[in-house]
């Protein structure tokens, strides 16, 4: 049995006296791949950003690599050495890339923070990323507006690798693609998880996808963790009625958008 790489354990948070996370706990391997699944509102991204420090949760514990990480980090050693065991990867890559600077530079700069190399080290690793994630010489040295939203992805992915960490988020980040696009990126993953073996946490409100994607899932409904287990299993025979709400509303022969309306409501009617 491999071990835990990132463990949560009873996290809650609130904004304003709303709660968007309640008592959410799992624990994921290394080499794993986790999904966190739900409707905007489900607390699926809240709960990521409490992972990476982004939001301080409430009540609740966070281990990552073994460590404790529930408080605020001290020191810049402590903040440097948690951005090296967890990384997150946005829907938007404007987020993570500075819209000034090159793709190339972009990169190298993980690279000048944590690591002491010559910059002859650092310009071959930042090639050897880009690289990895299928970009080359031109797009290193464009301007992210320059790329295309597939391009822009990648280089949020090298970017993101560069400091070598233990697990990768992904929120949504396939969501804004183009379907051909999406599917690259999904194959890419798949190859990265199999070479580095980095687990992956995905936050997805996509069911079709977190199918090929996730080896288990969570499914949150207002906060609350309402059916999780192997991803094959949960799927093939979804027992809350949430999980089998997010599955019906998949587009296919036969489906019917007002069946799907009238079971949400019923849903909303029932939860407290």
């Amino acid at each position: 049995m491999t071990e835990p790489v990132l463990e949560a354990e009873g996290l809650r948070k609130s904004f304003g006296g709303q709660v968007a996370v309640d008592d959410v706990s799992f624990t994921l391997r290394a080499g794993g791949s986790l999904a966190l699944v739900g409707e905007s509102g489900s607390g699926k991204t809240t709960t990521a950003r409490l992972l990476v420090g982004l939001e301080r949760a409430d009540s609740g514990r966070i281990s990552a690599c073994g460590s404790d990480r529930t408080g605020p980090a001290r020191g810049r050693g402590a903040r440097l050495e948690r951005a090296r065991q967890i990384q997150m990867v946005f829907q938007d890559p404007y987020l993570s890339l500075d819209p000034r600077i090159t793709v190339g530079d972009c990169v190298e700069e993980p690279l000048r923070l944590h690591f002491d190399l010559s910059r002859a080290q650092r310009l071959a690793r930042r090639d050897e990323l880009l690289d990895r994630v299928g970009l080359g010489v031109r797009e290193a040295g464009a301007l992210p507006k320059r790329l295309s939203g597939g391009q822009r992805q990648r280089a949020a992915l090298a970017r993101a690798l560069a400091t070598e960490p233990k697990v990768l988020i992904l929120d949504e980040a396939t969501a804004a693609l183009d379907v051909s696009i999406q599917a690259q990126i999904v194959e890419l993953l798949r190859e990265l998880r199999e070479t580095l073996g980095i687990a992956y946490l995905f936050v997805s409100h996509d069911l079709a996808l977190v199918r090929h994607v996730a080896d288990d899932v969570l499914v949150l409904h207002r906060g609350r963790v309402v059916e999780s287990g192997p991803t094959a299993r949960v799927l093939a025979g979804a027992e809350h009625p949430y999980t089998r709400l997010l599955l019906d509303s998949i587009p296919r022969r036969g489906w019917d958008p007002a069946r799907i309306a009238a079971d949400r409501r019923a849903l909303a009617e029932e939860s407290p």
